[in-house]
């Protein structure tokens, strides 16, 4: 009556055509058609099943590996400031460990016709292969003097690199002076650190960066050297869940650097499309901040900043070598 019967048991069923549906679309991407060794990475997907028995979040996710491989090699972009300008601002989104990093690393792997990464040391090779950056550093300074804290960073600096301080190093670090006056400009992020270095080289201004919350080490630091006499100016990310700038201008006497609701709302013009604020604290040197945080409830990562930041480093820098030659 109504014309032939498919056959139902031989046919894929409605688990395999949800599954195949995302992935198709992925198959007909335009990098993967320019890039046929990228449909094993897609056969592979498929095996997998869809990620968290959901075909939107397959979809999505597939997505921005599909926008991350389009954009890749990069310029030696620090990993976390690739993704946020590949993946609207999502700094952390490809952070070691993280499934969708790992879901990128087997497409990246699936390219370049090697196994999967299995160790921390493959995936940074794999990273660095496709012309991202490693993501390693802690802190660069250039104090004056003959002890330990001085000799460490006078030859990493000297060769425009940062130096890995720990809480041993700062709890003796022998003897050393600052010129004066002296800022110390401070960042959240390895990656801010890493575009200052590439920019200025031996000639980069005082910084230090906590990656993230600051440890002991960090915290140790940050008074030592204001107990030396420096300015200490601190950036961040601009996100709820406690501010980490409130944390560090509460155990240091640093200032904010660009940490004001005007800053917040300039950058969120440039970058609307950012990460969930979360839980949002209070920012005691600016309410306004506070409420400009919870109303518009977008974070906004300091990587996406991170040209505002290296224009102030870029003149401190002037007038270091300025006042060096004098």
């Amino acid at each position: 009556m109504v014309g032939p019967l498919g056959d139902t048991a031989g046919g894929p069923s409605p688990q395999e055509r949800r599954t195949r549906r995302p992935l198709g679309l992925a198959r007909r991407a335009p990098h993967v058609r320019a890039q046929p060794a990228l449909i094993d990475w897609t056969a592979a997907c498929q095996s997998s099943g869809l990620i968290g028995g959901s075909a939107e979040r397959t979809r999505a996710l597939l997505t921005d590996a599909l926008n991350v491989l389009a954009d890749i090699p990069c310029q030696a972009d620090p990993l976390p400031v690739f993704a946020a300008r590949v993946l609207n601002g999502h700094a952390h989104a490809l952070d070691d460990g993280t499934p969708f990093s790992t879901l990128v690393l087997r497409a990246l792997a699936t390219l370049y016709g090697t196994d999967p990464p299995q160790s921390a040391a493959e995936r940074r090779a794999l990273w660095t292969r496709a012309g991202v950056a490693g993501d390693e550093l802690s802190a660069g300074l250039r104090p004056a003097g003959d002890g330990l804290l001085a000799r460490l960073t006078g030859v990493c600096t000297e060769a425009g690199h940062a130096t890995s301080l720990t809480l041993a190093h700062v709890r003796t670090p022998g003897a050393f002076t600052l010129p004066r006056p002296f800022a110390v400009h401070v960042t959240e992020n390895p990656g801010i650190l890493a575009l200052a270095l590439r920019r200025f080289g031996p000639d980069c201004p005082p910084l230090v960066c906590t990656s993230g919350w600051p440890n002991s080490a960090a915290v140790q630091l940050l008074r030592l050297l204001a107990d030396h006499g420096a300015e200490l100016r601190y950036h961040g990310d601009f996100d709820g869940e406690g501010i980490i700038a409130a944390h560090v201008m509460a155990k240091t006497p640093a200032c904010p650097w660009r940490m004001s609701a005007a800053g917040y709302r300039t950058a969120l013009t440039h970058h609307p499309n950012g990460p969930d604020a979360g839980r949002v604290t209070p920012a005691p040197w600016d309410d306004d901040l506070t409420r400009a945080l919870a109303d518009h409830g977008t974070a906004v990562v300091e990587e996406l900043v991170a040209d505002t930041l290296l224009k102030d480093l870029a003149a401190q820098s002037t007038t270091l070598r300025t006042r060096d030659a004098r």
